[in-house]
């Protein structure tokens, strides 16, 4: 294969997973135009169209499917080929590509890659925040940050946080004009601060538990979100109870922001961990990661 016609693939595989010209240029570092011209330069040499096109997204044709399906497993070795031989520079390079939720990426992720960077300028990472569980081969990342009960079997899991709790809190003013609940039962009289994690999930249920018994509960409320940062926000507004992870109201608990309810009723559970491949290549970027997340400070 021809260096130009490895590239123009590459171009084309950053299209189809990022399902628009400006991404992709984005991505790749060049201008839209560039894109543009790769784009029917290569279906130009293979005499067939890859790509649909319209004013809002780009999609694969049946051709550009099968075409993707080939060249996925083949740059990912040789993207890992590439680390391999990185690795062997003895400084830490490369890019490091990850998936997990905002509230994961601020508190979790974000005070240990800003300290890895800083420590190894020639890393770079990419940070993916969507709610929904992505899948890794098809997103081309190297790894997730995933609550236990999200983890695929087939996954090496490393945990890198302790036992979490879901927390219930609203504002003072809200639980003075409302009541305080006492029992999950109580939520069907109060305004409920309800998560989606994605366009076509349903919405969360809120799910609590006490010496042995379990309770599943379908709440309903004003606001629906998929972003915990707004369920607390309306929550400290006074529109509701939020059920969020303990961690993320701890600051507002602590001034008097927020006030928690049926703590009783919300046992800890086990909490965060990084997955990836067991068939990945691991890079010395890729490896550092995993080290420092599993030997953070909790």
């Amino acid at each position: 294969m021809k260096r130009e016609e490895l590239a123009d693939q590459t171009v084309f595989l950053a299209v189809a997973e990022q399902g628009s010209f400006t991404r992709a240029a984005a991505h790749l570092g060049i201008s839209q135009s560039a894109v543009s011209h790769t784009m029917r330069r290569l279906e130009a040499s293979l005499g067939f169209r890859l790509l649909n096109r319209n004013s809002r997204s780009v999609s694969t044709t049946e051709m550009g499917d099968k075409l993707l399906a080939s060249l996925r497993p083949n740059l990912g070795q040789i993207e890992n080929r590439i680390e391999e031989l990185r690795s062997l520079r003895g400084t830490p390079s490369g890019l490091v590509r990850i998936t997990t939720s905002a509230t994961a990426a601020r508190t979790i992720l974000w005070p240990v890659i800003r300290d890895l960077v800083r420590d190894y300028p020639d890393i770079q990472i990419e940070v993916n925040t969507n709610p929904a569980l992505s899948d890794l081969a098809e997103g081309r990342f190297d790894c997730a940050l995933r609550l236990a009960e999200g983890v695929p079997p087939d996954m090496i899991a490393v945990p890198v946080t302790g036992p979490l709790q879901m927390a219930a809190v609203g504002s003072p003013a809200y639980f003075a004009a409302r009541g305080v609940p006492l029992h999950p039962r109580d939520l069907d009289g109060h305004a409920c601060l309800n998560m989606r994690f994605g366009p076509n999930a349903p919405i969360y249920d809120w799910e609590f538990e006490k010496d042995g018994e379990t309770l599943v509960r379908k709440v309903n409320g004003p606001f629906t979100f998929n972003d915990a940062d707004f369920c607390v926000q309306a929550a400290r507004e006074g529109y509701g109870i939020a059920f969020v992870g303990l961690p993320e109201v701890q600051p507002d608990l602590d001034t008097g922001k927020l006030q928690r309810v049926l703590a009783d009723w919300c046992d800890p559970f086990e909490g965060f961990h990084l997955c990836y491949s067991s068939r990945r290549q691991m890079s010395s970027a890729f490896r550092l990661l995993v080290d420092r997340l599993r030997h953070r400070p909790t």
